[in-house]
């Protein structure tokens, strides 16, 4: 027979409609998964780990202190800043009156890592949208009209709820199979994390008795209550990491033995740096790059490798995700015509001195940028002929050389000093 779905009880329906989750799936999300490990797996819980709050931490702040523009592009191919549309104002600077640019895209980002979709609303004035207001994702829930559009129901910190229409919406899904909604971490990543959180009780507790499994005490024949009572309170006083060094006074016979096995055995230890490397494989993180050195890894060796390959494959589909949002979303039709949202990623490799110098000269070398061009992305003032495009001339074809001016003057101070000879 097949497992038929748990139905919510009346009390669960009921907090169900209160909070305006539409059903069991919304109610997970809100309340939590249950891994094999006994463990509910929440959004709170999970950022107790260490390793899913700094891998959420460096992917959100890091995309959120990436300088963001919105771009005009010009008929021959270049671009300027439009800094004149007021969505530019709004995503990097101010979205909203509580919150600057650089908090409003880590909170964005860091809930489409963890619940798979990162929510704000628009507000408008004028049919111009003037704020973007972060919603919660877990107190936000939708459901598909008849006519194919979305309604979204959304309840505040008091309970009450309101509806949001589809066009005030706006969306960064994080990664995803059917293309709408993104996938959540803490759902699909519900075992691996509810291993981590165990393990990390099980250390804990370890570390509470002193580094030992549970020990027991038999004796030869019953005692009293208040002998039982006696035993137990100086056992507590010599019990604890912090007095593990003491033994108890055995008397009467009595024999001692343990339950359960020592962190060793158990490979506690191992099963936590593990627990790391998976939770790094679930937010596309290198280990290294959160501090996880504590043994050899097949990611890349130098910080420029780290650094590229963490922009290509870390943080680009967040920034394609970002990007495409914005002009989807924030740009009507006959401005997405000639505007487009893009991160500056140069920061990121700012760091290597030796590429960014090999790089400037190969770009002035072969004029493909000048030097005014090269002062701006180094935050130096423009200077007066920086703005020529120059190029070496070297690699010159066979027919031409000798025609150049230098070659001219060579020739001239030749026959100069051939004719002074001659004299």
């Amino acid at each position: 027979m097949k497992d038929k779905a748990k139905k919510p009880g009346r009390l669960k329906s009921a907090v169900i409609g209160w909070l305006g989750l539409s059903d069991m799936t919304q109610w997970a999300n809100w309340q939590g998964r249950e891994a094999k490990s006994g463990i509910t797996v929440t959004s709170e819980k999970a950022l107790s780990l260490s390793a899913v709050w700094a891998c959420t931490r460096l992917v959100s702040q890091t995309i959120a202190t990436l300088p963001i523009g919105l771009y005009q592009r010009n008929p021959d191919g270049s671009r300027k800043l439009a800094d004149n549309l007021s969505i530019a104002r709004l995503i990097h600077s101010k979205p909203n009156a509580d919150m600057m640019a650089v908090t409003f895209w880590e909170s964005m980002v860091g809930a489409a890592l963890l619940h798979g979709n990162g929510f704000a609303e628009k507000r408008r004035s004028g049919g111009r949208i003037v704020a973007l207001d972060l919603l919660i994702t877990e107190r936000l829930s939708w459901r598909r009209l008849e006519s194919g559009a979305y309604r979204y129901t959304y309840t505040d910190e008091s309970g009450q709820q309101r509806t949001i229409e589809e066009d005030d919406i706006f969306h960064v899904p994080g990664f995803t199979l059917h293309g709408r909604f993104g996938m959540s971490v803490i759902r699909y990543g519900t075992e691996v994390i509810g291993s981590a959180l165990a393990a990390n009780e099980a250390a804990s507790s370890t570390f509470k008795n002193g580094l030992m499994p549970t020990t027991y005490f038999k004796m030869e024949q019953t005692i009293k209550k208040e002998q039982r009572e006696e035993f137990r309170q100086s056992m507590e006083k010599i019990s604890g990491s912090l007095n593990a060094g003491k033994s108890p006074l055995l008397e009467g016979g009595m024999d001692v033995g343990q339950v359960g096995i020592n962190p060793a055995d158990a490979q506690l230890l191992e099963s936590r740096v593990f627990s790391i490397e998976e939770v790094c494989r679930w937010f596309g993180v290198p280990p290294s790059m959160i501090g996880a050195t504590d043994k050899a890894s097949s990611w890349a060796s130098s910080s420029e490798s780290l650094n590229l390959w963490f922009l290509q494959y870390g943080l680009r589909p967040w920034l394609k995700r970002v990007e495409q949002a914005i002009w989807d979303q924030l740009l009507t039709p006959v401005e997405q015509i000639k505007y487009y949202a893009e991160f500056s990623v140069e920061g990121l490799l700012r760091a290597d001195t030796a590429a960014r110098t090999s790089f400037y000269s190969t770009a002035l070398q072969n004029g493909w940028m000048s030097r005014n061009e090269v002062r701006i992305l180094e935050n130096l003032p423009p200077i007066t002929g920086g703005e020529i495009y120059t190029a070496q001339s070297n690699l010159l074809p066979l027919d031409m050389l000798g025609g150049g001016t230098e070659s001219q003057a060579v020739k001239a101070a030749l026959m100069h000093w051939l004719k002074e000879g001659d004299q």
